[in-house]
């Protein structure tokens, strides 16, 4: 089994900032990649950052230079820097994990979501 919890979330003001964070535990023997995902009410759940072990980094177009992300492969726990927030980045934050668990077993594996609410 594998386990992510999230934290961070929260209702910032436009032009705050929030830092999100997502550990994992369990039995994982090796992280691939880790990420962050986001899901608006009645939209589907879009990339929002990912990096690799290998340390390639991919931002979506709408958060590029505003968010940076982070992650700890020893620690096994991924960070979000999210700066000058807009009302369009509320959404539900999902932290995903892709991990090597035994033998021939590589799985995608998401937290259970954190909430962001930009509002004045």
């Amino acid at each position: 089994q594998v386990q992510l919890v999230e934290s961070g979330g929260g209702l910032v003001q436009p032009g705050g900032s929030l830092t999100l964070s997502c550990a994992a535990s369990g039995n994982i023997l090796s992280l691939v990649a880790m990420g962050w995902h986001r899901q608006a009410p009645g939209k589907q759940r879009d990339m929002v950052a990912t990096t690799n072990r290998g340390g390639a980094i991919e931002y979506a177009d709408s958060v590029k230079g505003r968010f940076t992300i982070s992650g700890d492969y020893t620690t096994k726990t991924v960070y979000l820097q999210m700066n000058d927030l807009k009302p369009d980045d509320t959404a539900v934050y999902f932290c995903n994990v892709y991990a090597y668990t035994g033998p021939g077993k590589w799985d995608s594996y998401w937290g259970r979501g954190t909430q962001v609410t930009v509002s004045s």
